[in-house]
């Protein structure tokens, strides 16, 4: 991975620029959007700046933004972690395409428990983050941790406070498992917490569990990966213990055909099978259908550069390629909705 992305992001608003001579003249590619794919962005930017001489300037401000900057036409792409509907794409006169497979997974700061030590279920997720539990010694969390000294320490649950893919995907997933959660807090990019504290942006998230004992948050895995953080392992839909990984997420997405999804709308969160992991995702890039041609041909030239040449450092921070036919299947989407 390049230097330390998590401790250079300003998520808020600064704009990271990917490998270039200062005194290239090279063309721009703009995008905002998800935190969660910023890794993957980071990790293709550089050599495609160096192959191509193509600046990508990407601005790390949550889903939410990303999907109002493309709107507005202020970038060239937005990046969401959160697909939009077929009818509010058509509305609004954009595509989406997906990227690469991804997860997420709940990290902690309890004192005395090591990465991976921890268990934790869907439903008891759910019920810290609607303040039904709120202590770690709690009966419900002592029963997953049999052997495990679980401190007499208050929760404190810590979700993303800007509009995020990642708080879609994790709320999408606790809907799954939780009846009343829909209803009492929502699946959407924001939605109504009960209690907690925010951060902002996947490293937000990181930092505000590291500083507070007793926290816990929710993040992209190659966050974890980063910076070597506390993370927990899960049950899944099929009732099996499993740790986050790369195999887990492709084993979560290997159930969905995206190729068969209306503009490649599919949710992967608590997918069946003994190998997947219950919190899985993908990041979706979206465009305008009437933005000037050359400026989408620049976007497609790039994620078209990632497919082809970007898989092995997709994977190296754990975001699994997709298939080749899902690949094949956008580029036909891409020349059917844009011309190109």
């Amino acid at each position: 991975m390049q230097a330390n992305f998590i401790k250079t992001l300003s998520v808020a608003a600064v704009t990271l620029t990917l490998g270039f001579s200062a005194t290239a003249q090279a063309t721009e590619i703009t995008g905002a959007g998800s935190t969660w794919v910023y890794p993957l962005i980071s990790k293709w930017g550089v050599p495609y700046a160096q192959a191509t001489n193509v600046q990508v300037n990407y601005q790390a401000i949550g889903s939410g933004g990303g999907i109002k900057q493309i709107k507005a036409g202020t970038v060239n792409f937005g990046a969401s972690d959160m697909p939009l509907k077929p009818q509010d794409l058509k509305a609004a006169n954009l595509i989406q395409f997906p990227t690469a497979i991804a997860g997420e997974d709940m990290i902690v700061n309890l004192p005395g428990i090591k990465p991976g030590q921890l268990i934790l279920s869907g439903p008891v997720i759910a019920k810290i983050y609607m303040g039904e539990i709120s202590k770690w010694n709690d009966p419900a969390i002592v029963s997953l941790n049999k052997g495990l000294k679980l401190p007499d320490m208050p929760i404190t649950a810590v979700h993303r406070s800007d509009g995020s893919g990642t708080t879609f995907t994790f709320a999408s997933y606790l809907a799954k498992v939780d009846p009343t959660w829909e209803a009492k807090v929502g699946v959407d990019t924001a939605v109504n917490w009960i209690g907690g504290i925010g951060g902002k942006g996947n490293d937000g998230v990181a930092a505000m569990v590291n500083q507070v004992k007793g926290a816990i948050g929710y993040v992209e895995y190659a966050y974890i990966l980063e910076s070597k953080l506390n993370y927990v392992r899960m049950y899944n839909a099929a009732g099996k213990l499993v740790s986050p990984s790369l195999q887990g997420f492709q084993a979560a997405a290997a159930n969905v055909d995206f190729t068969k999804a209306e503009d490649f709308y599919v949710i992967l969160t608590n997918q069946p099978g003994a190998a997947s992991w219950p919190i899985s995702g993908c990041t979706w890039q979206i465009l305008k259908k009437d933005a000037p041609k050359e400026n989408n041909e620049a976007v497609v030239k790039f994620f078209t550069w990632g497919f082809e040449h970007g898989q092995d450092l997709a994977k190296s921070i754990a975001f699994g390629p997709l298939p080749t036919s899902t690949i094949s299947a956008i580029k036909t989407y891409w020349h059917q909705q844009i011309g190109i």
